[in-house]
């Protein structure tokens, strides 16, 4: 896993973990991400451009340059999911991204808290 270390957190994880270079080049998937993405093949070392509408890049690049995240839900083989990518830093500089994808139950509670 050329280029980017610590990642043995998200192997066994119950989500897909994706990981890209400030670049866009795919770093790291978890097995989760991997089935996720099989029809494509070994992504990893691809750049994440390749697999995304112009609409999308914009939004990685921006969140590239600027350091900000991005939330959205999506609905993709009957399930519902939801999609969380923000930027992992080295040294204080965005160095990439990581983008989480869990998928949601078809019920799920919401609460309001209020601070005590």
């Amino acid at each position: 896993m050329e280029g980017f270390e610590g990642t043995d957190w998200a192997r066994g994880l119950d989500m897909a973990v994706t990981i890209c270079d400030r670049e866009g080049k795919i770093l790291y998937m978890n097995q989760r991400s991997r089935e996720t993405f099989a029809k494509h093949g070994d992504i990893i070392g691809h750049s994440l451009f390749e697999y995304h509408p112009e609409h999308a890049a914009a939004k990685i690049r921006e969140m590239l340059a600027n350091g900000t995240s991005n939330s959205y839900t999506i609905e993709k083989n009957g399930q519902k999911k939801i999609i969380h990518q923000t930027p992992w830093r080295r040294d204080g500089e965005v160095a990439g991204l990581v983008e989480f994808s869990i998928v949601l139950p078809e019920e799920m509670p919401h609460y309001v808290r209020t601070a005590k």
